[in-house]
Formats: structure tokens, C-alpha cells, sequence
């Protein structure tokens, strides 16, 4: 019998390719995207992660044992570490302090995202947390691979290390665990339990590419704020 992550790839895969023509994914690629639009990723994302960690963490803490409890565990550990300090290393680069990075303003993209990520997975069981973190992390190895066999992408001076990062050993092992995550929840699901888990995957998988237009276009809201709310804060 077929896993369901083969399921879910015949499904997302038109979408997550589609990532490989964007102009940011391909700028990164190349070496030509703007610094200033790589540097309102870099900060975006950043908080993302720190949103995307707390659904780590809630799959812990609903997790049915200590396998899957672990797993999560270490997921939220390598987010926090592994992926966040390239962000650091790239901010530090940029002139970004920490707390600067951690005090972002989240764009409209970044907190609908987010928001959807941490109601199914609330709202859900811990099978909800899988199906929530599975494309970010999937979909960033994915480009990272396609990325890396670009001739001189590795080894560009500026964005090779955030292809190298995302077509590592390391990056491959993280994506793997949750892999492994989603097909065992899906064992023994009906159809129907299977489908929303599916959804849930491939809206995600929308969002993702949102992203990648959010960070194109340098966008936060869609109209700005009022002059009077901005002094208030």
C-alpha cells in the first residue's frame, strides 16, 4: 500500500514546482534577488519560525506517545537552532540585531499563515500538528535540492549558504522526521479524517507560495496604518 506522504506529493507537487519559477526563489537561485527584498524575508520568516516552533511544541505536548512525543521534540529543537541561526548569521550580515529580528512587524501573509497553521492545530489532534508543519519543511527541502543543482548556486558569496542550509544531509533528516510523522498518523485514518489532513497540506502549500510573494514584493498590509495609530504603539 501506497504512504500517504506519495499521496500528498502527487498532490502538491504542481503547486511546490511552481515555487521554482517565482522570482524570488529563482533570484536566490541565481545570485540576482535584491538584498533589500531578501533582507524582509529574512525578517519574516524569522517570526514565522517563532510561530511555526509553537506547533512543534503543541505536537508534543499532544502527543499520544513517547516516540511521537520525542520527534516533535527534536523538530523544535533543530527549527529553533539549525534553521533560525542561519537567520541570525544573515541579519548579523545585514546590520539586524537580534531583538530587532524578534520585534518584526508580521506582515499580513506571514500572520494569516501562521494564524491558520496554529488553529488546525489547536483545534485538532496531534495528526493536525503534522499535516500543519509538513510543507514548510518538505517544500524548503525540495527547492533547496532543485536549487543546489543549479551550477555556482552553493557557492555564491551571499545566498549560497541559504541553499546550502536547505539542501543538506542535516535539513533532508529534519524533513524526513516529518515525513515519517504524517504517514504514521495517517495509518488506520478513514477517507474522510485522510482528506482533511490532505487540505490542510495543501492549503500550506498556498500559503507557501503566498510567501514567496510577500517577500517579492516587499508587502506587509494592505493599507497602512493611520498616522495617529502608528504614534500610539
Amino acid at each position: 500500500m501506497a504512504k500517504f506522504s506519495e499521496r500528498l506529493w502527487k498532490t502538491v507537487e504542481p503547486v511546490w514546482r511552481s515555487y521554482l519559477q517565482h522570482p524570488f526563489v529563482k533570484g536566490i537561485g541565481d545570485g540576482s534577488l535584491d538584498k533589500e527584498k531578501f533582507k524582509h524575508y529574512m525578517k519574516q520568516d524569522y517570526i514565522y519560525l517563532i510561530e511555526y516552533s509553537r506547533i512543534f511544541a503543541l505536537g508534543a505536548a499532544k502527543a499520544n506517545d513517547l516516540e511521537t512525543m520525542t520527534a516533535f521534540a527534536n523538530l523544535l529543537h533543530g527549527t529553533l537552532t539549525v534553521e533560525m541561526d542561519l537567520h541570525r548569521e544573515y541579519a548579523a550580515e545585514l546590520g539586524i540585531s537580534n531583538e530587532e529580528l524578534e520585534n518584526t512587524e508580521p506582515a499580513a501573509s506571514m500572520t494569516s499563515y501562521t494564524s491558520y497553521m496554529l488553529n488546525k492545530s489547536q483545534l485538532g489532534g496531534v495528526e493536525n500538528a503534522a499535516a500543519s508543519v509538513l510543507a514548510c519543511a518538505w517544500s524548503y527541502q525540495f527547492i533547496g535540492e532543485s536549487l543546489a543543482a543549479i551550477p555556482g548556486a552553493t557557492e555564491h558569496e551571499f545566498y549560497g549558504k541559504w541553499v546550502k542550509m536547505y539542501s543538506s544531509q542535516q535539513f533532508k533528516e529534519l524533513t524526513l522526521q516529518c515525513i515519517d510523522l504524517i504517514d504514521k498518523m495517517a495509518e488506520g485514518k478513514s477517507d474522510s479524517d485522510l482528506a482533511i489532513l490532505e487540505d490542510i497540506v495543501v492549503k500550506t502549500s498556498y500559503f507557501e507560495y503566498m510567501f514567496w510573494e510577500m517577500a517579492e514584493n516587499k508587502e506587509m498590509w494592505p493599507v497602512a496604518a493611520t498616522a495617529d495609530y502608528a504614534t500610539t504603539r
